[in-house]
C-alpha cells in the first residue's frame, strides 16, 4: 500500500509540476495534467520522438529512462550543473516544481539534438585536425565537465546501475558450505536469476548498495528496518520445479546469534544447546541477537526435492514424494566411516571427486575418518583393496523440525510423513500438531497466534482449522548429512524465494583462491540433478 500510495502522490505532483512548467516552453499547460500526454509533450521538449514515451510503460526499464527524461528536461532549460543533474535524478516533481517557479530559467530549446550537433562538430574538426576550430569548440563549450565530475557520474551510474541488476535482474552467489558438495562445491561462484521465478520488489529500502545484510569489518548490519514495503512479485517465467536447486532467504533466519564463523538461528541454538562455538555461548548468555527483515536475512541455495501438496518421507536415507521413490542427484552424498590400510595408494582420491578437505583425520587411516562420499565414490573407495571398510554413519535424533512429541523419534535418515502446505489448503488444527504450522501461521503469514486455556486462538478468535495462504517447499541439500535444510527448520515459504542458480562463472578448490581454481567446472550448469 505504502508504494502504491507514494507512486500515486509523486504522479500528482509531477503532473502538477509540469502543469506550471510547460507554459515556459510554449506547451499548454492543461497537457501536463493529462496522463500520457504530459510525457508525450515532454519528449518532444527534450528532442525525443514522441513514441519514446512508450518505454515508460516497461517496467524496471522505465526508471532508466524517467530518470534520463529528467536529466534532457533541466537541460534543455540549460540547467548544466551536478546538483541539477543530481535534483533530477532523486526527485524530478520537485526539480521541476522549482525550475517552474523561479523565473530566470527559460527554455532553451531541445538539448538533445544540440548536444548531438556540438559532438558531431567536435568530432569533424578532430578529422579535418582543424585545432583552431577545436580550441573554439572546447573552450565555449556549454556541456564541459570537470574531471571530477566526470568521474562522480561515472561512479554514481555504475553503482547504480550495479545496484539495479544486482537488485532485480541478477546477483552473484558463492556457495559457503558443503551442503549442495557433488553439484555445487565450496568456492563455486554462481549467478542467480531473480527474474525466472518473478522479480521480487525490495522490500527493506534504506539500504547500502550492493551489500546484502553486514558490512564488512564493521560487524553491523547495512540497512535500516524502516521504511519498508509489503511484499511484491511481478510475474514469473517459470514456477519451481521439483529438484530445481534454488536460492531463498532462510526461513529461521529473521532472529540470528552472529558469530565470526557463522549465524545461528534462535531456534536453532534452543533447539540445539550443545553447539560448539566459542563466539556462541557470550552472545546466547546475553540475548544478543539480532532481528532480520525478511528479505534481509541470509541467502541459502538448496535442492526443492517438495512442492506445494506433496506428501514427503525418508525411509532408511531415500527420499519418498507421494509414496513414490524420488529421483536421486546424481552425486548424492552421505557420511561414511571410512578404514583404509596402511600402504593403500590414494592418490587417485582428487580424480575421484574426494577433496583433501573431505577428509579428516584425528586417528590416522587405519582408524575411523568421516568422508562425504557417493555412491560411485563408494564403489571406488572400496576397489582400492578388499580390506578398506566403508560404512554409512547414523545420524541423530531430535532437535529437527517440527519438533513434536512424534518428531523426536525422526532422524535425519528416517522423517516423516509430513505434508508440504499449498495455497488454499485447509488443515484442521490441534495443540499436538500446532508446531508444525506455529511459524506458518505467526511468521510467514503474520496473524497473531495464541493458546489460550486449551484453546488456539487465531487473530482472537477460536480456530481449529487453518487455510494457507501461500505456497511452500521443501529444501535439502545434495550432501545429506552435511546439509542445514528443511528437515531443520522446515518449509520455506513462496515469498521467501530469490531466484534459480544459472551458471557457475568462477570456481575456487575448497573456497579459497590460494589453493587454486576449478578449470573444469567454470561456465558449468548450477542445475545439475
Amino acid at each position: 500500500m505504502f508504494i502504491i500510495v507514494y507512486l500515486l502522490v509523486s504522479y500528482l505532483l509531477l503532473s502538477i509540476s509540469l502543469y506550471l512548467l510547460f507554459p515556459k516552453a510554449g506547451v499548454d499547460a492543461v497537457k501536463g495534467l493529462i496522463p500520457g500526454v504530459n510525457f508525450v509533450e515532454w519528449c518532444k521538449l527534450i528532442g525525443r520522438k514522441p513514441t519514446y514515451a512508450l518505454l515508460l510503460l516497461i517496467p524496471l526499464v522505465n526508471i532508466f529512462i524517467f530518470c534520463g527524461m529528467a536529466v534532457d528536461l533541466v537541460r534543455s532549460f540549460k540547467l548544466y550543473d551536478y546538483k541539477d543533474t543530481v535534483g533530477a535524478v532523486l526527485y524530478a516533481p520537485a526539480k521541476i516544481y522549482f525550475m517552474s517557479k523561479n523565473d530566470v530559467i527559460q527554455y532553451d530549446g531541445p538539448t538533445i539534438p544540440k548536444e548531438k550537433a556540438y559532438s558531431e562538430a567536435i568530432a569533424s574538426a578532430m578529422k579535418s585536425d582543424n585545432t583552431y576550430e577545436l580550441k573554439k569548440l572546447h573552450e565555449n563549450n556549454p556541456y564541459k565537465k570537470t574531471t571530477a565530475r566526470e568521474w562522480a557520474e561515472s561512479l554514481f551510474f555504475a553503482v547504480f546501475a550495479a545496484a539495479f541488476i544486482r537488485m532485480f535482474l541478477i546477483e552473484a552467489y558463492v556457495i559457503p558450505t558443503p551442503s549442495m558438495e557433488g553439484s555445487l562445491n565450496v568456492g563455486d561462484y554462481l549467478f542467480v536469476s531473480k527474474a525466472h521465478y518473478g522479480i521480487r520488489m525490495p522490500q527493506t529500502v534504506a539500504m547500502i548498495p550492493l551489500l546484502h545484510n553486514r558490512i564488512p569489518m564493521l560487524n553491523t548490519e547495512s540497512y535500516l528496518k524502516s521504511p519498508s514495503l509489503k511484499y511484491t512479485r511481478l510475474p514469473a517465467i517459470t514456477n519451481v520445479k521439483r529438484n530445481d536447486p534454488f536460492v531463498f532467504n532462510w526461513p529461521a533466519g529473521d532472529s540470528v546469534y552472529i558469530t565470526p564463523s557463522r549465524s545461528y538461528s534462535v531456534d536453532q541454538v534452543r533447539r540445539n544447546p550443545g553447539i560448539q562455538d566459542p563466539g556462541l555461548a557470550k552472545l546466547v548468555r546475553k540475548k544478543d541477537f539480532i532481528v532480520r527483515p525478511m528479505d534481509k536475512t541470509d541467502f541459502y541455495i538448496k535442492r526443492a526435492v517438495g512442492l506445494p501438496g506433496d506428501k514427503l518421507e525418508i525411509k532408511n536415507r531415500q527420499l519418498f514424494i507421494n509414496d513414490d521413490e524420488a529421483k536421486n542427484p546424481e552425486h548424492l552424498q552421505f557420511h561414511y566411516d571410512v578404514t583404509v590400510p596402511s600402504g593403500v595408494n590414494l592418490k587417485k582420491l582428487d580424480d575421484w571427486g574426494i577433496d583433501e578437505g573431505d577428509w579428516y583425520f584425528p586417528h590416522g587411516l587405519t582408524k575411523p575418518n568421516h568422508v562425504y562420499l557417493d555412491k560411485e565414490q563408494v564403489k571406488k573407495l572400496k576397489s582400492l583393496d578388499s580390506e578398506v571398510s566403508v560404512v554409512v554413519r547414523g545420524h541423530r535424533t531430535g532437535g529437527l523440525f517440527p519438533n513434536t512429541s512424534a518428531s523426536k523419534k525422526w532422524s535425519v535418515d528416517n522423517y516423516g510423513p509430513i505434508t508440504i502446505p499449498a495455497a488454499g489448503q485447509t488443515v484442521n488444527l490441534t495443540v499436538d500438531n500446532l508446531p508444525m504450522y506455529r511459524r506458518v501461521i505467526g511468521v510467514y503469514e503474520h496473524h497473531d497466534l495464541a493458546i489460550v486455556n486449551g484453546q488456539i486462538m487465531i487473530d482472537g478468535k477460536a480456530a481449529t482449522s487453518y487455510t494457507f495462504e501461500q505456497d511452500y517447499y521443501w529444501a535439502m541439500g545434495d550432501n545429506r548429512h552435511a546439509s542445514e535444510d528443511s528437515r531443520a527448520w522446515g518449509f520455506v515459504p513462496a515469498d521467501h524465494i530469490v531466484g534459480k542458480p544459472l551458471f557457475i562463472w568462477f570456481s575456487t578448490k575448497e573456497g579459497s583462491i590460494f589453493k587454486g581454481i576449478n578449470w573444469n567446472r567454470i561456465f558449468r550448469s548450477a542445475n545439475t540433478d
